[in-house]
């Protein structure tokens, strides 16, 4: 089970912003924690790099990416409303009516998303979807200039939501994509740390994924890293709820253990020690397919330098992109052991060429 410490530890990075390109809160909260048992350092990109058993003469890599899906401030109008573009990828039908969690110039400045009431939009536009140009944000002030003593055009925001707890050993929160994987593998170093193999292993909080069509910190982490083996950890599709498709996306259930990734940009030979740890343990796993790209900072590592060995594990999220993704600890808590049991599976002598 995860300590009450690292339960605790969670709850604050889940609640703390940091969208993609503004992580420095979340990043600075990671590494402070990170600092009572492992080697500590960052990049230029923002990258957290965590290191346990350091001087071993190869590497293991795990990232979670450590940044959210958030919003941008594009325009302050005349009135001071503030309109906003997206970091990431967003559902807009999510958005109306929700508080937003600006960091402004002098602190955090709340907002409330607006849209025209149902009341007055016309008939033949009520069954449309929601557009992100359709809405606005509202701090409350009077003119423009009233505004800009608050907020600027560039400055970032986040849902204005907080974690809840829920029965069985559960919780949601906005940001669980993928602070559940940045978790994760820190938790994984730091019960590798406890009974270290062969290896370092490098615990990564990268940044950027969420707009990481160039490779995000994920690709500088691995090439300054040089792993022998690396694992992106993230989160993937519950699929055990009212109109999932299984037969999409594979059979992936809240509570029902980590979900390891079979496919084309994945190392079968990194896949098989991940597996086959799973099995000495017996902790319960799904297997997702994914024929082309992961859509994950494994797509990026994996062609990090000349190549690099690179495996998937997924904690199963309902709601993804929603103010309220909800995943089980149970998952989180046996991810962490898995990866730290293969991690002390991984040795020198291990030929990744036999594919």
């Amino acid at each position: 089970m995860l300590s009450p410490e690292s339960v605790a530890f969670l709850k604050k990075l889940l609640d703390v912003p940091g969208p993609s390109g503004f992580e420095s809160t979340a990043a600075r909260l990671w590494r402070e924690e990170a600092q009572k048992f492992a080697t500590v350092t960052g990049d230029v990109a923002g990258n957290s790099v965590a290191v346990v058993n350091q001087g071993a003469p190869i590497t293991v890599m795990l990232a979670g990416h450590i940044d959210e899906i958030g919003v941008i401030v594009t325009w302050i109008d005349d009135q001071g409303f503030a309109f906003i573009g997206p970091i990431g990828g967003w559902d807009p039908q999510v958005l109306p009516g929700q508080r937003i969690r600006f960091a402004g110039r002098n602190g955090d400045v709340i907002g409330v998303i607006g849209r025209k009431p149902i009341h007055l939009i016309k008939k033949e536009d009520r069954d449309k979807a929601v557009r992100l140009d359709d809405l606005w944000v509202d701090i409350g002030a009077t003119s423009r200039a009233d505004a800009e003593a608050r907020l600027g055009v560039g400055d970032a925001g986040v849902i204005d939501s907080r974690v809840v707890e829920l029965p069985n050993n559960r919780l949601a929160s906005r940001s669980v994509d993928d602070r559940i994987g940045a978790l994760v593998v820190l938790e994984a170093a730091r019960r590798y740390a406890a009974a270290p193999g062969a290896a370092a292993v490098a615990a990564v909080a990268t940044t950027q994924e969420e707009i990481g069509y160039h490779g995000g910190g994920a690709l500088i982490a691995a090439g300054r890293l040089a792993p022998i083996m690396a694992v992106a950890v993230d989160v993937t599709h519950a699929t055990d709820h009212p109109t999932a498709e299984k037969k999409d996306t594979g059979d992936h259930r809240i509570g029902g253990g980590p979900v390891l990734t079979r496919g084309s940009v994945i190392s079968p030979v990194a896949f098989r020690i991940i597996r086959d740890a799973a099995m000495r343990l017996q902790i319960p796993f799904s297997i997702e397919a994914a024929g082309r790209q992961t859509s994950t900072d494994a797509d990026f590592i994996h062609l990090a330098r000349e190549g690099i060995p690179t495996a998937l594990v997924s904690i199963a999220n309902r709601y993804m992109h929603s103010p309220n993704e909800l995943v089980s600890l149970d998952d989180v808590d046996r991810a962490a052991t898995l990866l730290a049991e293969a991690c002390r599976a991984v040795t020198s002598d291990i030929d990744f060429t036999d594919r």
